[in-house]
């Protein structure tokens, strides 16, 4: 813990953990902005190429189902071959299908490119573990829902820019179909550029790079063989399958209405292009400062009670959200719906943060598997949401069913908590 930051020095970049916490939630924005790039134009390609709601559905369903897959694997890369490298690799190979979705001719190209553009979602993972092992356990909370907080927010700007972007170019004189391939170049243009910026100006953890460290035979705190050794310590832990399930009830859901929010006001309350943009894309921007609420409230709750008041913090939220999550589901006009979207939206993005403030606490010689199946857990909670939209063939319909899902869900929350007896040993875990 001695060279871990105690503190968050937000306006300096001298120090190692610093330049870690600014570079991961940048490099976050970006993945995430290229991830959501698709849905906020979703209203034009669907005319474009006569997407039906099941294939909406699909395509829905891809953009989330292989981040999966890649978070469940990425966590324990990061084990083993350090943050830097993890997070620089899946820049530059997230880049290819990002910029390869802008030349889609089909429903079935792009939803093999949609499916691709998923993987760069696994980003949210070494985001949280570049900073859990940059940051002392006074702060980590703190760090990990700012970082994560902040790179989100590219969701929201996606939802917000992008049909703004799209409109430039055809100001430009390019005709519509065009104009949104040209937008989706963009973020995968970023997403190189900081892809070379990452891995000039970070390092594994305070000590130095992993690999440096192995050679010196220098002892790494957080999974030492890394790998599958990771996972299957992180795999055998129940409290981090609850907290499996609770994020995908928070994030999941997160993930599930950047998806559709824009083809829900434009189809339910005939909002123009840039008026469900804008709608959507005040969700995503609430994570500017609500999921970094979360893990600071998380923070303080546990210095003035026990590591316990962090979980009792998320079963709060995620009552919350499921509470706002029913009245958006059946308010009566654009209005009310954006300002139902709003309350639920703050408890969404609050309990996201709550979660990943326990991270730390559950197992710290298998961080990246820890991190990397809770994190798989919110996008398993995005491809059931997309699964049950398709069921139905009603997007209204499943936000009430999926309200009081999160409702249940909350009773995980619960679960997790750590006995008189069990939560010295968490915190010596975590501190040690």
């Amino acid at each position: 813990m001695a060279n871990k930051a105690s503190n968050i020095a937000l306006f300096s970049i001298s120090s190692a953990p610093m330049r870690a916490f600014h570079l991961t939630w940048m490099a976050f924005f970006v993945c995430f902005f290229a991830w959501f790039a698709c849905a906020p134009l979703m209203p034009v390609i669907k005319g474009e190429f006569g997407l039906t709601i099941a294939q909406i559905a699909n395509i829905n369903i891809a953009a989330v189902a292989i981040t999966i897959l890649v978070r469940l694997v990425i966590g324990p890369m990061c084990d083993r071959f350090g943050p830097r490298k993890a997070y620089t690799g899946l820049l530059l190979l997230g880049a290819i299908p990002v910029l390869g979705v802008a030349g889609a001719q089909s429903y079935e190209s792009f939803l093999f490119f949609r499916l691709a553009i998923g993987a760069v979602g696994a980003s949210f993972v070494i985001t949280q573990y570049h900073t859990s092992v940059m940051f002392a356990p006074n702060v980590v909370g703190t760090a990990n829902a700012a970082a994560a907080g902040w790179g989100n927010a590219g969701g929201g700007a996606a939802q917000a820019l992008m049909p703004l972007l799209m409109g430039a170019m055809i100001m430009l004189g390019v005709s519509s179909s065009m104009g949104w391939r040209a937008a989706l170049v963009v973020p995968g243009v970023l997403m190189l550029i900081m892809a070379a910026v990452y891995w000039k100006f970070t390092q594994d953890c305070p000590e130095g790079n992993y690999d440096d460290m192995r050679a010196a035979g220098v002892a790494i705190e957080a999974g030492k063989k890394g790998g599958w050794d990771s996972f299957k310590k992180a795999s055998g832990n129940y409290r981090v399958w609850m907290l499996f399930v609770t994020y995908g009830a928070c994030f999941g859901i997160e993930i599930f209405i950047h998806n559709i929010a824009a083809v829900y006001y434009t189809d339910h309350f005939h909002l123009s292009l840039g008026q469900a943009g804008m709608a959507a894309g005040s969700f995503g921007l609430l994570a500017l400062f609500a999921r970094a609420l979360g893990g600071w409230v998380s923070d303080k709750m546990a210095a003035r009670g026990t590591i316990n008041s962090r979980v009792t913090l998320l079963f709060v939220m995620m009552l919350g959200e499921g509470a706002g999550l029913w009245l958006f589901s059946h308010a009566g006009s654009a209005a009310l719906a954006v300002a139902a979207m709003l309350v639920f939206g703050l408890f969404t993005h609050m309990a996201c943060g709550a979660t990943y403030a326990l991270v730390p606490f559950i197992d710290k010689r298998a961080l990246g598997g820890v991190a990397g199946i809770i994190g798989a857990g919110g996008n398993v909670g995005a491809v059931l949401a997309g699964f049950l939209m398709k069921s139905t063939g009603d997007i209204q319909q499943t936000l009430s069913i999926l309200s009081g899902l999160v409702l249940l869900s909350a009773l995980c929350a619960i679960a997790v908590r750590l006995s008189v007896l069990d939560a010295p040993a968490a915190a010596n875990n975590a501190i040690a």
